[in-house]
């Protein structure tokens, strides 16, 4: 009985493609990458966990996809630009059509993204399959967009839409009744995320401070508030709420809206003499943006909805610890 592929087969087959010139990639005990002159080093790291952070019968292509994209994520936050990224996997066996999918999905985002993957590590899982994807990106020195730059008086803005990946991840755990319907809808913005990584660049010198919104609008835009030693009031009417989640109960789309996790689209902070330009910075890279409120000197964040009523707001987002 001949054995099955080994750690360095698998890597050879699924995990080793051409690295642009001038990196070294897969091979060598370390990758080697060159980054410009007068930028700093910008990196990041996430670990996904089956049963976690996603379902065990995910299209193993989306999860490829989505181990990227949270991380391009990061590096969008930041206005860095995506240089390379390392990749490990621990699993618990071996499937080579999940893994042919998985690397497809991967591939086919760090190609869009100029991210290629210069190596990471390959480990059998006692159980379930553990991912760790590490980025690298590059941002002027002193240019990265940081939590702590928001100022009094800022705009404060979202890109993309809220709401929808929250209500996907409800609907798979039966958390609310089956609407195969509206699930066929937006499951796809909860598994294949598309951060605004060619935008968030252009905010760079235009943005006062940034994050991207992974635990939850209220939690994430909180971080910008502690860091920068303010506080914020938010105009519910003017969340850019996903189209299809439209006549859901009031209630349920405001928890979702602000607390909901796994958007991965940017929230950031500017003067509001640059909404024009940022308005054209985002209609030159099709991506939504919205301005929903403003930072304000008195600490803590404030919802108001309409006719400007204070509205109560929903348990904070996402926590491992919680």
């Amino acid at each position: 009985m001949s054995a099955g592929p080994n750690e360095f087969d698998l890597i050879a087959r699924y995990f080793t493609r051409p690295a642009p010139p001038g990196f070294l990639g897969v091979g060598d005990d370390c990758a080697l990458l060159k980054h410009a002159p007068g930028y700093e080093l910008a990196t990041s790291t996430d670990l996904l966990i089956e049963g976690r952070h996603f379902f065990s019968d995910i299209d193993p292509k989306a999860l490829g996809h989505k181990a990227l994209a949270v991380n391009i994520s990061d590096l969008a936050a930041m206005g860095a630009q995506p240089l390379a990224c390392l990749l490990s996997l621990s699993l618990p066996d071996v499937d080579e059509n999940w893994l042919r999918a998985f690397a497809d999905g991967f591939y086919e985002l760090a190609e869009r993204t100029q991210c290629p993957l210069l190596g990471g590590d390959t480990t059998r899982s006692v159980a379930g399959v553990v991912i760790n994807v590490t980025v690298l990106g590059q941002v002027k020195s002193g240019q990265a967009l940081l939590r702590s730059g928001a100022k009094v008086g800022d705009d404060i803005w979202v890109s993309g839409t809220l709401g929808a990946a929250d209500i996907a991840l409800r609907l798979l755990q039966g958390r609310l009744p089956a609407n195969n319907d509206l699930l066929k809808t937006i499951r796809h913005v909860l598994e294949w995320p598309e951060p605004p990584w060619a935008f968030a660049q252009s905010l760079v010198g235009v943005a006062h401070a940034a994050l991207d919104i992974s635990d939850g609008l209220m939690q994430d835009l909180g971080h910008i508030l502690k860091a920068s030693a303010c506080g914020a009031e938010l105009d519910y009417t003017a969340l850019p709420l996903h189209p299809a989640l439209q006549g859901l109960d009031a209630q349920l789309l405001q928890e979702a809206a602000l607390a909901g996790g796994d958007v991965y689209q940017l929230c950031f902070t500017a003067s509001p003499d640059q909404s024009a330009r940022i308005q054209d910075l985002a209609d030159q890279a099709q991506c939504r943006v919205a301005r929903i409120g403003q930072i304000v000197a008195e600490p803590g964040l404030r919802v108001r909805g309409a006719g400007g009523a204070l509205i109560e707001l929903p348990a904070a987002g996402f926590d491992h610890f919680s």
